[in-house]
């Protein structure tokens, strides 16, 4: 029988079509190219106190910059709704992004709620949140009393001048290294730290930060500067090539391959030959991972992005607050997924001046 779709009536723009007959989840959904959803990532927040280079420059984000008014953002009982319905569908883990996530007001009522769910095998849901650590030293407890597994803290130097011509807003290293420590102690755990790194402004910090996190508990990994909405700037000459961060580090801390620890993982392996730890490689632009892609992405106002680098996304909060029940959502949200082809960057790898000029979602709406 040939699938019927009916659209639904007084849409917003990108309002997902809703298919008939419904169907029941099965934990196991996939998309055109086979990959699974396994991963969401959820925007709390479109506000940060930060005004990094790469992702909100004060350019673009000043004070005459309109963020989304606070109707239109998700409530904690429809992102975790929502949440819920991606469950079903085979998501294991749940990663609350911004902006800043802990800029948002009672986000550890939404943590709860979050760590409550089980997964379709019923084990709990891995639960974590990526932060620039403002406020990380102040909240850490509070975070893990309402049932955050982890956090991985964003640092793109161990130079002050360096670190605060990266956040653009005087925030100093001390304080994030405070914030780690702090979320160390009370068992956010392991924790990552994420350094992008972009070319003449901060690659001089990449031995450095190798040389301060090798034989600790944290995981350092290092990012290659992405071409992520139109506000940055992205050239590919500033993109330092994971292979170059690898090289430079295992000329004075020799480093051995390591296998990935599940299918979809974002970042390759590199362990110090001596035992002193781990590092990561996240290489979007150069080594391109699209081909087992599991991640779906939840804008702060309920859009989905099936990619990083989408242009638009799908409105599921047309869907809850015109009345649509679970099912209705969720039958929805499975063909949105099996339609998907989406991958960006292993297009970009053929056409790299080409798509840097298309239009795409900037990473502070949907997170990284």
């Amino acid at each position: 029988m040939s699938e019927k779709v009916i659209m639904m009536t007084a849409q917003r723009p990108n309002a997902p079509a809703i298919p008939s007959p419904l169907e029941a989840p099965t934990g196991l959904l996939a998309d055109r190219l086979a990959r699974p959803l396994h991963d969401l990532r959820i925007s709390v927040t479109d506000r940060c106190n930060f005004r990094c280079v790469y992702c909100m420059p004060k350019a673009v984000f000043n004070n005459d910059y309109q963020y989304l008014p606070h109707t239109a953002l998700l409530s904690f009982e429809e992102i975790a709704r929502i949440a819920r319905i991606f469950i079903a569908h085979g998501v294991e883990k749940i990663r609350l992004t911004g902006g800043e996530p802990l800029l948002r007001k009672n986000l550890e009522r939404l943590i709860g709620m979050l760590a409550e769910l089980k997964t379709v095998s019923g084990k709990p849901l891995d639960l974590t949140l990526t932060t620039n650590a403002s406020l990380l030293a102040r909240k850490a407890q509070s975070l893990r009393d309402a049932g955050l597994q982890r956090v991985t803290v964003s640092l793109d130097a161990l130079d002050n001048a360096t670190f605060q011509r990266m956040n653009d807003v005087d925030f100093t290293v001390d304080d994030v290294l405070k914030g780690i420590d702090v979320a160390h102690q009370v068992g956010l755990g392991p924790i990552k730290i994420n350094m992008v790194v972009k070319g003449g402004m901060n690659d001089q910090e990449i031995l450095p930060m190798a040389r301060y996190f090798k034989d600790t508990p944290y995981i350092l990994r290092f990012i290659e500067y992405m071409d992520v909405g139109a506000s940055n700037g992205w050239k590919m000459d500033e993109v330092i090539p994971s292979s170059e961060v690898v090289r430079r580090i295992g000329a004075e801390l020799p480093l051995a391959p390591v296998a990935a620890n599940y299918s979809g993982e974002t970042a390759s392996r590199w362990r110090y030959a001596d035992g002193g730890g781990e590092i990561g490689l996240i290489s979007s632009v150069t080594q391109a991972f699209c081909s087992d892609c599991s991640r779906a992405r939840l804008s702060t106002e309920g859009k989905v992005y099936t990619c990083l680098f989408a242009s638009s996304g799908y409105d599921l909060r047309a869907l809850l607050r015109e009345g649509r029940n679970d099912a209705e959502i969720s039958t929805a949200l499975a063909h949105l997924w099996r339609a998907r082809g989406d991958r960006y960057s292993e297009l970009r790898t053929n056409d790299t001046d080409g798509l840097a000029r298309g239009a795409r979602v900037e990473m502070s709406y949907i997170g990284g």
